[in-house]
């Protein structure tokens, strides 16, 4: 059987790709929260969108468990 080699260029365009993904995520967990897309978009980085479901869970408005996430 024959080893699959792989290139270093391929393997970093699938990590690449794996990022982009992730990045989709986060962003689609940030809008379900009710973040408009664009801000979502920019902070899916940047905040803990575990940590905005939890505070707006417990009564927060987005607005205060944003900031407080930030």
């Amino acid at each position: 059987m024959k080893p699959n080699l792989v290139a270093e260029d391929e393997l970093v365009e699938e990590g690449a790709d794996e990022e982009l993904l992730i990045h989709a995520w986060r962003a689609e967990q940030l809008e379900r929260l009710g973040l408009p897309r664009v801000l979502a978009e920019r902070f899916a980085e940047l905040v803990d969108w575990h940590e905005l479901a939890d505070l707006i869970g417990r009564g927060c408005t987005l607005e205060l468990a944003f900031e407080i996430a930030r």
